[in-house]
Formats: C-alpha cells, sequence, structure tokens
C-alpha cells in the first residue's frame, strides 16, 4: 500500500465550481483504532487530526523527484504525514509506504485491513531484524520500481531522482535498499539503528544523512567508519525517539503523559517542544533532498548554526 502526495499547479477544484476538493483525511477509522489501541493512545483522538492536502488533485506537470518514505516497525504510514507534506510543498512527489504485516494496521483500496502481525519478542533478534530488513527493501524497490518505469510511471509523473526516507526501522531499510539498489540516489535515517543490513561494515558510496534523537550506538560508529561519500550525524538535542513524526503533536490530546510509564515518555517524546521538533525535523530534511535531489544548496548541513541551536553536528564527511 502506497500513498502519494505531491504538488500541484493550483487549488484544486471540483467539477463544480468554487467548491474546492475535500482536505485528505488523515487516516481511516480501521486504521486509527488500530493505532490507537496498539499505542496507548486515548480512543477516537486520531479522528480530529488533519491534514493540509487535498484529495484528488492532478499532480503539477514535469519531470520531479521522488522521496520514498518508510515508516518504523509497527507504526503506520500516517504518522509521518507532516513530513510527506513539507516535502511535497518542496516539489518532490513524496510516496510513502505501508509495509503489509509490520505496520499496526493497513487499509487498501478494496476495504480489506491487515493487522499487524511481527512478533513482539522473537527468539533471535538478529535474524529477525534481517528478515524484516529484507522485505522492507523489497517492497521499497518495487516502489522504485513503479516510479521510474517508462511509459506508464506511477500517477503519470516521470520521475528522474529517487531519494529515500526512514524513521526507526524504516531508517534500516533505506541504508539497505540503498546498498542494494543504485536508482536510490541519496537516504536519510531518522534515529534508525542500522541492524538487519550490512551497512555498518560497508558504508554507502552515496549521500547519507543521519538524524538522531537516541543515545550513540555501536551501529551508527560502525557506518561512520566505513562511509565512503557525503555523510553527516546530525543529533537533535531533547529529542525522543518519535520526534521525527507527527505523535509530539497530538501526544497531549493522546493522554500519553498520562497512559505512558515516565521512562518510556521521555525516550519516545523527549523534552523539546512539538512545533519547534516539527521545524528543525523538517529543516534538516528538506535541506537534504533539496540539495542532493535538486541540486539546490542548504548551509544548514555545512556547519553549526544559531538558527537552530538544537542541532549538534556528530559526524560530517564532504562538503
Amino acid at each position: 500500500m502506497v500513498q502519494l502526495w505531491y504538488p500541484t499547479t493550483a487549488t484544486t477544484a471540483s467539477p463544480h465550481r468554487h467548491r474546492p476538493q475535500p482536505t485528505a483525511p488523515y487516516t481511516d477509522p480501521g486504521t486509527a483504532a488500530a493505532l490507537e489501541v496498539a499505542w496507548g493512545m486515548r480512543p477516537g483522538v486520531l479522528k480530529a487530526v488533519t491534514t493540509h492536502a487535498r484529495t484528488g488533485g492532478r499532480p503539477a506537470p514535469g519531470t520531479r523527484t521522488a522521496v520514498v518514505l518508510s515508516h518504523g516497525r509497527g507504526a503506520s504510514r500516517v504518522l509521518t504525514s507532516g513530513l510527506a507534506e513539507e516535502l511535497a510543498s518542496h516539489g518532490h512527489l513524496v510516496a510513502a509506504v505501508d509495509h503489509t504485516y509490520d505496520a499496526a494496521a493497513v487499509r487498501f483500496p478494496d476495504g480489506r485491513l491487515l493487522p499487524g502481525a511481527l512478533p513482539a519478542e522473537p527468539d533471535d533478534w538478529d535474524a529477525q531484524d534481517r528478515l524484516e530488513v529484507a522485505v522492507r527493501a523489497a517492497d521499497l524497490r518495487c516502489v522504485a520500481d513503479a516510479l521510474c518505469r517508462r511509459g506508464r510511471p506511477l500517477a503519470g509523473v516521470a520521475v528522474r531522482r529517487v531519494g529515500l526516507l526512514g524513521h526507526s526501522l524504516g531508517g534500516a531499510a533505506a541504508a539497505e535498499a540503498m546498498r542494494l539498489d543504485r536508482r536510490f540516489a541519496a537516504g536519510l535515517d531518522l534515529d534508525g539503528g542500522l541492524f538487519g543490513t550490512t551497512v555498518p561494515e560497508t558504508g554507502l558510496d552515496r549521500p547519507f544523512l543521519l538524524l538522531t534523537s537516541s543515545p550513540d550506538h555501536e551501529t551508527w560508529a560502525r557506518w561512520r567508519s566505513h562511509h565512503r561519500h557525503w555523510g553527516r550525524h546530525l543529533h537533535l538535542r531533547g529529542g525522543g525517539h518519535l520526534t521525527a513524526t507527527d505523535v509530539p503533536a497530538f501526544a497531549h490530546a493522546a493522554g500519553l503523559r498520562e497512559r505512558w510509564p515516565d521512562p518510556l515518555y521521555a525516550e519516545f517524546l523527549g523534552t523539546i517542544a512539538p512545533a519547534r521538533a516539527a521545524t528543525v525535523t523538517r529543516a534538516c530534511t528538506t535541506a537534504f533532498f533539496d540539495r542532493f535531489l535538486l541540486g539546490h544548496h542548504r548551509p544548514l548541513l555545512d556547519a553549526p548554526t544559531p538558527r537552530h541551536p538544537e542541532i549538534e553536528f556528530r559526524w560530517t564527511r564532504g562538503r
């Protein structure tokens, strides 16, 4: 299941003049209910979440860039909708993937709702990570096939450069897909340990950005030692593992402070204000893809700046 976000040339209207197309829903009721139960949210909270997009619009004409987006383990594509909208506003076609049986739930257009089926505590985490990352990388390459096919590309949009963006396990999947497939020009990992992939041992030969909130660990250190192209490891002070997603924006309404134990809440939500977390994360994400997909240099990724004091440069390769 893939959801597309893209720019249009103007506000899209329905056949009835002066009546714009409806705002795109954040998610469907079945997926919302599954996420709320799985993540301990207050029932009905996701129904009130809105987007800034409209349905049924035609993509702006012309060849463009694409970003394929992979969610975290047991999560959903909907939890990175804010990032998808932001990237689309910069001119990218965004293909947000739901990894079936990995996501908390996946609703298909024919009405099927398939719940997640991942083991909570597998006997062998290393083997499970390799399996899950391999399946996810295959999903991402399948989407690249649809984006890059000649004559009948996805959504009728001719794509010339494709990037990858992954959160948590999606970050590891993005790295693995880049290792396997040269069609991916650049990749960004949002706080994802590089488990289930050999990238920490091999590095990559294309631009890769690691934007973290969690404490440093050995898979990131090994990747830094072996990476062979432009690379950055940026750390968001005060962030949590879910800082790069939409969750901080509705955490209060979802009752997560009361429903999650204090250590869990601190680990996943951090201390940075939700609006500021979104601003900084989106600035780094768009700067990266603007540079390596569109060719527009953004100084944010060159060195620390007073405008973004929360960003710590932990490792740098290339200019």
